[in-house]
């Protein structure tokens, strides 16, 4: 029996949004990779894992999904974005409602298949964390894909990228949504994302001397709960569509080149 609830952020970026502009579609979500929207490949590797209650979508106007989904959209809830990522998983939560576990995620993960679902969704479970964030190596992600160009985060000897993954595993991974709403806009300054959880991660940061295990010790301390990564085996989980190389590079891994 499916027993989490997802929710698809899928809110456009405004006109200034750089490859939605550059590919003449009003949202990234719907740009095809492969002949298929992106939403639409998320949602359909949510359904394929058939490990989900009820799967929202974050998206300013329903209106937006209809072309890109047809009959797909009866499948999914859609609900009003906010002002923010944050705002958005709030507001969805309240809205529809959804409730824990929870698996958030984006629209813009045109790679995402049940495999890596299914490995977040049960390592997730056996972490006994209250939140649970999925980060793919670089060693995993260049190994498989040495062209990749990725924002890696150097916590001491790793250097990660995030997966748009997030295990809201329990009612009390809530509470990270309020810091999130403060730091959101630093998400590609890993320095501005340390300093809020305190000026002794930051200057081990900043040495090279925090390490992931101790960042996500520091971020349990600050919020009041269990945070924990999830390291992934597959590459794939760590390439979402930000520019018009990675769209390229998405078409040409779902290609087989």
């Amino acid at each position: 029996m499916p027993e989490w609830d997802a929710l698809i952020l899928a809110a456009g970026r405004g006109p200034a949004d750089p490859i939605a502009r550059a590919f003449g579609v009003t949202h990234k979500c719907l740009l095809t990779v492969a002949g298929k929207p992106m939403l639409q490949r998320v949602i359909d590797a949510l359904l394929d894992s058939d490990r989900f209650r009820s799967i929202g979508v974050s998206v300013e106007d329903r209106s937006i999904l209809a072309p890109a989904l047809g009959p797909l959209l009866d499948r999914v809830k859609p609900v009003a974005a906010d002002r923010s990522a944050s705002l958005s998983v709030a507001a969805a939560i309240r809205a529809i409602p959804l409730s824990e576990p929870l698996l958030v995620t984006t629209a813009d993960h045109p790679l995402l298949r049940k495999e890596i679902i299914i490995e977040f969704l049960d390592r997730s479970a056996a972490t006994g964390a209250d939140l649970t964030v999925g980060l793919a190596t670089a060693e995993v992600v260049l190994s498989a894909y040495p062209a990749a160009r990725r924002t890696f985060w150097t916590f001491g000897r790793d250097r990660v990228s995030g997966c748009n993954l997030y295990g809201f595993n329990t009612p009390a991974a809530r509470k990270i949504l309020d810091h999130w709403h403060r730091v959101e806009n630093d998400r590609k300054r890993p320095w501005r994302l340390v300093q809020s959880f305190g000026l002794v991660p930051l200057l081990r940061y900043a040495l090279g001397a925090l390490t992931l295990d101790a960042a996500f010790a520091a971020a349990s301390r600050t919020l009041g709960l269990k945070v924990e990564p999830v390291l992934m085996p597959f590459a794939e989980g760590a390439i979402d569509v930000d520019k018009p190389s990675d769209l390229d590079l998405a078409e040409r891994i779902l290609a087989g080149a």
